[in-house]
């Protein structure tokens, strides 16, 4: 297979730009670096082009292998036919590989494998030979009667017969592969109740799984979230699932799929070897290859989500240049407070005990308020977990009480606890208890989303959908690239970062990270980004990928402060010359080098300083803003001084909310009150059919909602932003 000629047919892609990419990946070239600097040479393709490039590489790079492997197992058992071997070439997907092998791998002890033991494949192979024999049926069967092989009367011979076509037929790949596609056609997916005994019942699962206690539904019509919704209520023995399909018509597919004859005086005994096959043989594994399919597609089309929405959460805009507290509520093991300065350093912090059942609420009132007098708080983050209602509650009566200059917000907690008890945890705080680190994150959350978050296992943030019931490792790759493509796009302060941060940078590994924080901690502050070359391990490749990315606010070069390479500083140099400009001017004359470049022409410009035009574009948009972080783009945090109950609601009040979660059927919004409301798809204002409510909204969005329904009870809400 020519896989790059295959890659560029399947992606609309020039076979040139499929080899090129190719060439840099083996080069240990990668997604952030191609896409941000070798614009010129891939004909400017993005991170997606590109991580679509690898994925397809490396399944068919599998494919290729895989197939090497069944060509040799069968041209070793001296079946390889030149039809065979073309098919096998030819295939595009594992499974036909899988398919077209079957008849070929070596098979455990089978009826088929004992019935050929027995001397009867000759007796098989003349019944499907022979459709219109004219002699004595029985007296066939009878010539095989064979004691020394087990063959004790004419029945057995024809049972063994019946055995040896039933595998024949299963092996198929014609066979399996009409009757995967019919049951995925045709086929309805059936759950039940499965009347668990009351002690299996996971808590709160009767709720969850109320509307698949009797349902119904068209594989090909089936939602992803349903499909995982049944497959966990299966896997938790809540659901008993099952296929239904036209049995007559899929006995049919099989019988005429496999013969090539309608009329046979043996028809009795093939309908009846046909029916045992499928049942027998068939079935069982193709509706295990037909629930994984949709499985599959679901799992894909979870993580798809599940990263949009880590995308969204990575890149919220930090809130800067305040003191920020950060409360992580509770009830019996208290509300932990930490104070955190404009840099992310940890000040103070102490525990307070406000809710039942200890209900100190006048003396953790008492605590806030010197906590934030006596640190200029501007900001209080709020976790969102056990006791978060409560807590926002308690402080925006404070606020309110003290005529406080000081606002809250609600912040997503998921994965706090788990970085507290984590190993970069226990450096960054090494002398604190593991429950006061976990309100620390949840300060820094505000400061820099980006920063604090990459230090938690993506899946749990907690902006998806069954994310724990999906392909685990498929999953963490989607996740990685997300966080590695947030990381390069907002760029890093090569002497604020941490090493989990530094570890997502292109080019950069642990032991490397390591290293640039250990030279930092030796040597103190970088002051030119050519200065990295001087850490321990980090090569003259290493540099070529990661430069870039790495930025140095106050560098004696303040082209160390853009995402201009340092292999482009010479050719920016030369610009800046054309301009009358100096490097150091950049700061505050920078943005009129593109006027300069419009006048001039812009293909003029680039030959003369010798660098393609999408990397001239590149140059004049960080020298109009030098040091800019992409994230100031992105809709601000909704801040809050005061608190709504759900009792304060009504219907058609109208409110300002933040979307926390997103997914298949609807968005969830933060609206100041305990429980965060549901904009189902139905009610999302658009003004184009929506397939997914991703197209029009994301997490973090800050947007008004009417409340269209509540229910106390149950504690739902309903919005509308239409």
């Amino acid at each position: 297979m020519n896989i790059p000629k295959v890659i560029a047919a399947e992606l609309g892609l020039q076979e040139k730009q499929v080899l090129t990419v190719i060439g840099f990946f083996a080069e240990a070239a990668t997604v952030p670096f191609l896409a941000r600097y070798r614009k010129e040479h891939t004909g400017g393709l993005d991170e997606d082009n590109l991580r679509d490039i690898e994925d397809r590489l490396s399944y068919l790079t599998i494919l290729e292998e895989r197939k090497k492997t069944v060509l040799n197992s069968i041209e070793e058992q001296g079946k390889l036919t030149d039809e065979l071997k073309q098919k096998i070439e030819e295939a595009m997907r594992l499974q036909e590989v899988e398919d077209l092998y079957r008849p070929y791998k070596p098979k455990r002890k089978t009826r088929g494998t004992v019935a050929k033991a027995k001397g009867l494949e000759p007796l098989a192979l003349f019944i499907l030979e022979n459709p219109l024999y004219t002699g004595n049926q029985e007296e066939k069967f009878a010539e095989f009667i064979n004691a020394k092989k087990e063959v004790n009367s004419a029945e057995e011979a024809r049972q063994g017969a019946m055995d040896i076509i039933a595998e024949m037929i299963s092996d198929s790949a014609d066979v399996r592969q009409v009757l995967r596609e019919f049951l995925l056609e045709k086929a309805k997916i059936v759950s039940k109740f499965a009347n668990p005994k009351p002690t299996e019942i996971p808590a709160g699962a009767k709720d969850v799984y109320e509307v698949y206690h009797d349902f119904e539904g068209e594989l090909r019509r089936l939602r992803e979230y349903q499909t995982l919704a049944i497959n966990r209520g299966e896997h938790e023995k809540f659901l008993k699932v099952v296929l239904s399909f036209d049995y007559p018509t899929a006995l049919e597919e099989t019988y005429n799929n496999y013969f090539e004859y309608d009329e046979s005086v043996w028809m009795d005994l093939l309908l009846e070897t046909t029916e045992d096959s499928f049942k027998r043989l068939i079935y069982p594994s193709i509706e295990k290859e037909v629930r994984n399919t949709l499985t599959e597609k679901a799992d894909l089309h979870a993580i798809e989500v599940f990263a949009k929405n880590l995308r969204q959460l990575l890149l919220q805009p930090p809130i800067a240049g305040t003191t920020i507290m950060g409360i992580d509520p509770g009830f019996a093991s208290g509300s932990k407070i930490a104070i955190i300065d404009t840099t992310g350093k940890y000040i103070e912090g102490t525990t307070m005990y406000p809710h039942p059942p200890q209900k100190k609420m006048d003396g953790a009132k008492a605590t806030v308020l010197d906590f934030v007098r006596r640190h200029k708080v501007g900001l209080i983050a709020i976790g969102n977990g056990t006791a978060s209602r409560e807590t926002e509650l308690m402080i925006a009566e404070v606020i309110q009480e003290n005529a406080l200059d000081c606002h809250y917000l609600i912040v997503n907690e998921a994965g706090a606890s788990v970085y507290s008890a984590s190993p970069v945890a226990k450096i960054e705080f090494p002398d604190l208890d593991a429950s006061m680190r976990g309100n620390i994150s949840i300060a820094r959350r505000v400061l820099d989303p980006l920063a604090e978050l990459v230090k938690i296992d993506p899946k749990s943030i907690g902006v998806g959908l069954y994310q724990h019931d999906v392909d685990q490792k498929l999953l963490l790759k989607k996740l990685d690239d997300v966080v590695i493509s947030c990381v390069n796009y907002v760029g890093v302060d090569l002497n604020t970062a941490s090493t989990s941060l530094l570890t997502y940078v292109s080019g950069l590994n642990k032991r490397i990270a390591s290293s640039i924080t250990r030279y930092r901690e030796r040597k103190g502050r970088f002051t030119t980004r050519q200065e990295l070359m001087e850490v321990t391990g980090l090569g003259e490749k290493a540099f070529e990928q990661c430069a870039g990315f790495l930025k140095i606010p106050g560098s004696e070069n303040p082209l160390d402060n853009t995402f201009i390479h340092p292999e482009s500083y010479e050719a920016t140099e030369k610009l800046l010359q054309l301009c009358d400009l100096s490097t150091t001017s950049i700061n505050e004359k920078g943005a009129l080098v593109k006027l300069f470049v419009e006048k001039q022409g812009s293909q003029n410009v680039a030959g003369t300083i010798e660098i393609g035009e999408p990397t001239l574009e590149d140059i004049l948009e960080n020298l109009a803003k030098p040091g800019r972080d992409p994230r100031e783009e992105m809709p601000a945090p909704l801040l809050r001084s005061d608190v709504l109950k759900m009792e304060d609601l009504e219907e058609g009040m109208k409110l300002m909310g933040t979307i926390r979660n997103v997914v298949d059927f609807g968005a969830f919004v933060d609206i100041g009150v305990k429980q965060d409301g549901l904009i189902h798809i139905s009610q999302m204002k658009t003004d184009k059919f929506i397939k997914h409510p991703i197209e029009v909204l994301k997490v973090g969005d800050v947007i008004e909602v009417t409340v269209k329904s509540i229910d106390i009870e149950k504690g739902r809400i309903g919005l509308s932003n239409k």
